[in-house]
């Protein structure tokens, strides 16, 4: 069903790839829309549980997208560094392939959380509050996994 990596000299184990996943700053989502053109869409995330959570405003495109084709890749670039004299870059990257799920009142609430103690750690108090007062303003997605793969180039 997915295809094997050309370049298997560059692949990452299971455990660096869960590494770049939980320091990566942000991913791409990418769905299709009802007339079956491509959607990427850079966004915040956190690897939790072994997925994808994300949160949304109630309505989108990518929502809109995901209710028409529940089907969806994630990239993560981690570290890179150009590399000029030599035109190459070192990179770290994983993509995900999956389906996206809004989840339960119980699973937002942790997911977001979760958001918070990766991008606001100094906040979690606070943001703790800032979910009781907002969460409803949100959805939460989960990318449930079908097939993942890390590569890099060091």
């Amino acid at each position: 069903m997915f295809k094997e990596m050309r370049r298997k000299d560059r692949r990452i184990e299971k455990q660096k790839v869960e590494k770049v996943l939980k320091n990566g700053e942000y991913g791409v989502l990418a769905t299709v829309n009802e007339n079956d053109y491509p959607y990427g869409v850079p966004l915040s995330y956190v690897f939790y549980k072994g997925a994808i959570y994300f949160h949304s405003a109630t309505e989108g495109q990518k929502l809109a997208n995901i209710e028409n084709n529940n089907k969806v890749s994630f990239t993560v670039v981690g570290e890179t560094d150009i590399v000029a004299e030599k035109f190459t870059t070192k990179y770290e990257s994983v993509i995900i392939f999956g389906r996206a799920v809004e989840v339960s009142e119980l699973e937002k609430e942790e997911a977001l959380l979760e958001l918070i103690k990766k991008y606001s750690p100094d906040y979690i108090e606070e943001g703790s509050e800032y979910i009781k007062k907002t969460g409803s303003a949100a959805k939460v997605i989960k990318i449930e996994s079908d097939h993942m793969s890390g590569k890099e180039r060091i």
